[in-house]
Formats: structure tokens, sequence, C-alpha cells
């Protein structure tokens, strides 16, 4: 605050200094003319008649002629000062208005007032530093699930559309560059309540230096960064970032799944993307050879992906010299019938639009498509302005950079389980399981959008669930699926993991005994979990569910009991 009146009595040095003299000469010139008083002697007026007739006389809002009528010397210096104290004041005043339209005082009053909104938060929040795609992705999605954010963002544009946007809470934002120390801390980074950072920016530095002042600043804190560069991501990692999400990677390993275990893979798109795909998109024809066109970051983390599944390749590229040790390479963009033909589109069982160019990705697509309409096609999308084109583009899977790195940081997010979870889904169990897994899904949360949860038992997160155990009774996975409205309903819910210790337990039975300590992961409706927190926190209604019995001990609860 000081820097905002220093550069207030900076600007209006001047016009108060005019003020003060123009003030000061009036003052005294009514102090040396003399008057006459009502009795025709003559009469100096004194400082206080002085000051109060200037006072009221500048700012024009009428007078009389005080103590006694004036002379005519009196009058023409009352002229004189009317004249001089209007224009100190339109001086002062329109210095006033121009210094409040600056640029310069607005951002300081902006930081200012955005800086004391975070002090004053009292609740757990995540700091999100950009409001691009990803970040506008997962601050809605967050929003939703009433957890509180604050927004860094060096576009005054995307802040101005943070606050256009409809949240169900209140986020406040600033324009900023948050690779600034000084900013982070303004923006709460060091603030008790300061539960994770967010590095969503588009610049791989600047997310490298949001990183790093996290760490040294407060290394406990949560970091999440985005990054599509393998030096910065190994950068990242070598300082203990706790999550780093290269999105060409990500979708490599998501669209590898499609190709060998498409069973699999669905279990995953409903696991970390909101808009999930059907049942019914499953693709029976994944075996065989795929094209990708274009060799870049995202084509070479595709290659990979592909070539660990022993998928057969064909890799299409203008510069001959980054794919000549591939042993299926074609030159050129793709977007030519005869490069395609030469690539063996007619025979191929799905191809990659990979290039850093739309016009080109969408060119490859329909001409592949007109040469074998049953292809797969996967395209990139590289401008987000771009997406009612993409989306008409009938393509079977979109890869748009930000909402992949938005749906991951999600995931994480809501539990840091579902890692584990697919890790050991992909490590020990077949397309087969995946199979039966999603049809329970299917049943349990039909069209609607699949969520993902996780408790800890312990006093933090389920203080009922221990309550019960100290009252003796035996508590066992399915108290979590009871309905609290009504006992004999179950949730739109169930279990898909457990994790006890170093113990891992897939899709358990409802029926097995629960432990302090034990690590659940549950999917289904969000209003289910609603419901279910309100059952393990609060200890009369898990009584409910349990025995079927209110376990209140207020007066109205034993004179009810007494009289039934």
């Amino acid at each position: 605050m000081n820097n905002v009146i220093y550069l207030f009595l900076r600007r209006l040095r001047v016009p108060l200094i005019t003020l003060i003299v123009v003030y000061s000469i009036s003052v005294l010139g009514f102090v040396l003319i003399p008057g006459v008083d009502d009795q025709g002697q003559i009469y100096q007026m004194d400082f206080f008649h002085a000051v109060y007739f200037v006072s009221f006389m500048g700012s024009t809002i009428g007078f009389g002629e005080i103590p006694y009528d004036f002379t005519a010397a009196q009058r023409m210096w009352t002229l004189f000062c009317i004249y001089a104290t209007v224009i100190a004041w339109l001086y002062g005043i329109g210095t006033t208005l121009a210094l409040l339209q600056e640029p310069v005082f607005g951002r300081m009053m902006r930081r200012r007032s955005f800086t004391s909104t975070v002090k004053q938060m009292n609740e757990p929040f995540y700091l999100v530093c950009g409001y691009g795609v990803t970040g506008s992705v997962i601050v809605r999605q967050l929003a939703r699930r009433d957890i509180r954010l604050v927004v860094l963002d060096i576009s005054q544009d995307r802040i101005d559309s943070l606050q256009m946007d409809e949240l169900p809470v209140s986020v406040p934002s600033l324009c900023a560059d948050a690779s600034l120390p000084d900013i982070l801390d303004d923006a709460g980074l060091q603030h008790p309540k300061c539960i994770g950072v967010m590095a969503l920016t588009d610049v791989d530095q600047v997310n490298l230096s949001i990183a790093i002042a996290s760490k040294l600043l407060c290394p406990g804190r949560l970091v999440i960064s985005r990054t599509e560069s393998d030096v910065t991501t190994a950068n990242l990692q070598s300082f203990g970032t706790d999550l780093v999400v290269d999105p060409f990677r990500t979708y490599a390993q998501y669209l590898s799944l499609a190709a060998h275990a498409p069973y699999m893979h669905l279990v995953y798109d409903w696991i970390h993307n909101p808009f999930h795909r059907p049942l019914s998109s499953v693709y029976q024809r994944t075996k065989g050879r795929w094209i990708i066109c274009g060799h870049g970051r995202f084509g070479r983390a595709l290659f990979r992906a592909f070539d660990e599944s022993d998928v057969d390749l064909t890799v299409v590229d203008v510069d001959s010299k980054k794919v000549e040790h591939i042993p299926h390479q074609v030159t050129g963009v793709g977007t030519e019938a005869v490069t395609l033909m030469e690539a063996g589109v007619l025979d191929a069982v799905g191809i990659v639009a990979g290039t850093g160019n739309d016009a080109d990705n969408l060119s490859i697509i329909m001409t592949a498509r007109e040469m074998n309409p049953k292809l797969l096609t996967v395209v990139r999308q590289n401008i987000h302005e771009n997406r009612l084109v993409f989306k008409n583009s009938r393509a079977d899977f979109i890869m748009e950079p930000g909402r992949i790195i938005a749906n991951r940081i999600l995931a994480h997010v809501k539990s840091p389980l579902l890692p584990a979870f697919i890790e050991e889904m992909q490590d020990k169990y077949d397309d087969v399981w995946a199979h039966t897994l999603i049809n329970r899904m299917s049943r349990v949360v039909g069209d609607h959008e699949l969520d993902s949860w996780a408790y800890v038992v312990g006093e933090e997160e389920t203080p009922a669930l221990l309550e019960a155990q100290r009252q003796g009774f035996e508590l066992t996975l399915s108290l979590f699926f009871k309905d609290p409205y009504n006992r004999k309903r179950n949730l739109h819910a169930f279990p898909l993991m457990l994790r006890r210790g170093e113990e891992i337990i897939m899709q358990p039975g409802e029926l097995l005994e629960i432990q302090s300590g034990d690590e659940i992961l549950i999917c289904g409706l969000n209003k289910s979990n609603r419901r279910m927190q309100w059952t393990v926190n609060n200890y009369n209604v898990l009584h409910y569910v349990i025995t079927g019995n209110d376990a209140s001990n207020n007066l109205l609860s034993r004179v009810l009991k007494k009289r039934t």
C-alpha cells in the first residue's frame, strides 16, 4: 500500500502545492484588506473568519459576506479568489482522474486488492498459474467441487474471461508474470492454506521457474507442472516436482491402449475424461498396421508407445533424415494420396495426423478416409480456436494437448490412487477383465459422467468409522455404499481398489472388513460421493446405516424414544 500512496502523492504534488498556495494567498488577502463594521469603523478580518470564508467560497457552495458586508476592495479580492480557487480545484480534480485512469495505478490497486483477498482466505486452495485451455478446464472442474482457487496469468484478456465465467465459487485472479517469486508470494504460495501449485502456462521456462520457486520457498507443497520438452521434463523431475505432465507421452500411452487393449483403453478414458467415450465406441479392428504422419515430439512419443506394444508402424515425415532409421518410412507430408498409398493406407487399420499444422492434419484424415472409409482416424489439434472445425471433422480421436493435461491433473488431484490403479490394471490384468469392469461402470453411471474419489480410513477423513469401531461395531466396505437417506438402498458407486500397506486388492468385495489406514478408491456418480461423505463423517448417520436406528442422544430424541 505504501507504493500506492507514494505514487498518488508524487503525481498530485504540483496540484496540491497549487491549492495550498492559492488558499494561502486568498486567506492572507482577506486578513490584510481592511473592511468596515456595522458602526462604520475600520475592521480587520481575523484568520479564522478568512479561512472559513475562503473554504466554502473555494468549493462554490454559496456564501454570505461575513462578518460584515464587504467593501469594494474586499469584493474585488473575492472575485479574484473565486476564479483562482475554482481553477486550482479543476486542475487538482483533473490530475486525480487522470491518475486513476492510468494503467500503472490500476495495476497497483488491483494487485493490492488481490493480495488482501488472498491473505484473508481461510479455506484450502490451489494456486493455478496460467488460465489457458488447461487452466480453465481445471478451474471449472475444481470449482464445481467447491474447491477454492487463486489464478495468475500474464494475459489480461484471460483474466477478464475468468471473471466473466459463472463459477460457483469466487476465484481471486491477477494479471501478472507468475515466474516472479514476489508475485507467487502475493498469490499465496506461502499461505498456510495453500495445498498445491499448478504451473500450467504455455512456456516451459516459466513453468520451470514456478516449480523451482515453489520447492525452494515451500519444500513440502504439492507442485504440478505441464511440459512440452524432454529437457524440461527431466529438469522438473530432478528436484522432486510431484507431477509432470507431458501431453504427447500421456496421449501416446492412451492411444496405444486403443491399438492393443480397447476395453482397457475405455476404462482409462472413463476414469480420466469427464466426457468419456460410450461403450459402443470400442474398436475391435485395431490389430494391423498404423500410419503416423509427422515425426515430431508427438510422432516420436507415439512411435515409442506403439513399438512397445508390438504394433506394425509406418511413419510419414517431410524430413527424410528424421525417419531414416525407421524400417517402414515414407517421405512426404501425408496430405497427398500418392504418399498415403505408398504408406499402405488401403490395408492400414488406423492413421495418426500428428503434424504441427492443423490444416495439414485435417487434410490428411480427409484424404485417408476417402481412400479407406473403415480407417480409424486420430488427429492432433494444435490451436484451441479451431475446435469447431475439429469437432465436425468426424475424427475418431482428437488430440488437444490442453485438455489432455487438464484431465491428467484432475485425476491426480481427485485421488493419487488413480495412477496406482491404472498401473496395476495394465501390469496384471487383461482386456477381458477390463471388459467386465467397463460393463459394471456402465451399469452404475449409464451415460452420466463417471467420477472417482478416495478415502483413507482414519480420524481425519472418516472419523465416524473409527468412532463406530470404538463402539464395538464390525465395519465392512459395504457401509460406504448404503444410502444415508434409506439404508436399504445402495448408492450409485462401487470400490475400484483397496490398498493396505503394500497389498493392493482390485475390485474388493463389499463384505471385506476395513481397517484403520486402508486407502479405498471408489468410482460412481458425484452425488454418491456427497452422500458418502455424510456417512463417514457423521456418527449418527453411520449408526443409522449400520443399525437402522438413530444414535442421537439429545432431549427430543430421548423423549421420542421413551414414548415409542
